[in-house]
């Protein structure tokens, strides 16, 4: 009995180092939660970093009930350094509790931080360290400073920061013109050869000022607000332009990364007639050599319905819904064109042409890795085909337009 006792008694022991808690446990009080991480440069060239911090108290509130008096939910501290473990150094002298990162969800690089220093130093730090979630999004600040895309409040989100993220969604969802990309993403095109990352960049429309206080919330017409703002291009890892419109939606075209988007097409000469909106789409890209030199092929594949149709036009005639189809088809094929074009001109292989050859083509990449974006790919053979199927017109199949002109005949 006294042997059971005892091997019962060591089991328990054991157990009990493995059940003593958790060596690493912070308490709540301890801890101030990061939203958001903005980084600028200052005139001496030190990284400015502004930490957005939730303010727990004031968000469980909530502001679109009213109370003027309301603290914002999300407090901005800002410190500067030579690197970014400084300026979290330096942080700790301006604030009294450990900053903690599991909850960021977005990083803002400054323009002038990506053009200047490139952003891979500046995400490094974020990229190491174990709090740091690489499912985080990355934007550009354009145009203004990154510090001022984290003290703007918003109307509809209490949190700033994700006022910026159900953007990025929404307008991803509905224009098809902007990426929403982590900084997992971001460094995997950082080091990949034969690709380099495209950002999406937020802006500030209004006084920056008047956006940081809680008095701005109470108007109808809210006196500042974020929006997206094109997309910025990198090129080892600095930034090099930016494309916006027809030509950012093109990029995220070749990159298989529309989700939704409407098409506009002219009819009988009329511009804009018709309107095809696009609910499924996939994009393949293939390479190999063709007459001796690197070569490039984009499939696009579409299928959508009819939205809009701003002229008498016949849908009941499979005819006409051929050649709308055909006219939508040449349509995006020309703006893809159009981009690749422009974006050839920067020498910078945003769409991971070199990418694709490399798999395609392993031996003959060893021979031209180097000289890919300076040479290569400003010359490179693209060609671009698109399908489109038209689905569904919509509730009715002729326009009540062609019945009001028929009835005027």
């Amino acid at each position: 009995m006294n042997r059971k006792r005892t091997f019962l008694f060591g089991i328990l022991a054991s157990l009990s180092v493995f059940t003593s808690g958790c060596w690493s446990e912070r308490q709540l009080t301890d801890i101030a939660m990061v939203a958001a991480v903005a980084i600028d440069l200052n005139e001496e060239g030190q990284y400015e970093a502004s930490y957005q911090f939730f303010n727990p108290g004031n968000i469980a509130g909530g502001l679109q009930g009213g109370g003027g008096g309301q603290s914002p939910p999300v407090a901005v501290y800002t410190a500067t350094g030579d690197t970014i473990m400084e300026v979290h150094g330096n942080m700790s002298r301006k604030i009294s509790r450990e900053p903690y990162y599991s909850h960021t969800n977005l990083v803002v690089i400054g323009e002038d931080v990506a053009k200047k220093e490139g952003i891979a130093p500046a995400l490094e730090a974020f990229d190491r360290g174990s709090q740091f979630r690489v499912t985080t999004s990355v934007v550009i600040a354009h145009g203004v400073k990154a510090k001022d895309l984290v003290t703007t409040l918003a109307a509809l989100d209490k949190v700033p920061s994700q006022k910026i993220m159900q953007t990025l969604e929404s307008t991803e969802k509905a224009l098809g013109e902007n990426i929403d990309i982590d900084l997992q993403e971001t460094i995997s095109a950082l080091v990949s050869p034969g690709r380099e990352p495209m950002i999406s960049g937020f802006t500030l429309k209004g006084d920056p000022k008047a956006g940081t206080k809680q008095e701005s919330l109470q108007a109808t017409e809210i006196p500042t607000s974020i929006e997206a703002d094109g997309n910025a291009i990198f090129k080892n890892g600095k930034l090099v332009g930016w494309i916006e419109d027809t030509d950012a939606r093109s990029a995220l075209w070749v990159l298989d990364r529309i989700q939704s988007t409407t098409i506009t097409t002219p009819w009988k000469g009329q511009k804009d007639a018709i309107s095809y909106r696009v609910v499924r789409q996939k994009t393949n890209v293939s390479a190999d050599m063709k007459n001796g030199k690197p070569h490039v092929s984009v499939a696009v594949h579409m299928e959508g319905d009819i939205g809009e149709v701003m002229v008498p036009v016949n849908l009941k005639d499979p005819e006409t819904l051929e050649k709308i189809e055909n006219d939508i088809s040449k349509q995006l094929k020309k703006e893809i064109e159009t981009s690749i074009r422009h974006i050839k001109k920067r020498k910078a292989d945003i769409f991971g042409f070199g990418e694709v050859f490399h798999r395609a083509e392993p031996k003959e990449w060893k021979k031209i890795e180097k000289k890919w974006e300076d040479e290569i790919f400003p010359d490179l053979a693209v060609d671009v085909s698109v399908e489109t199927y038209i689905r569904r017109t919509g509730l009715r199949n002729n326009s009540y337009l062609s019945e009001m002109k028929n009835g005027k005949e």
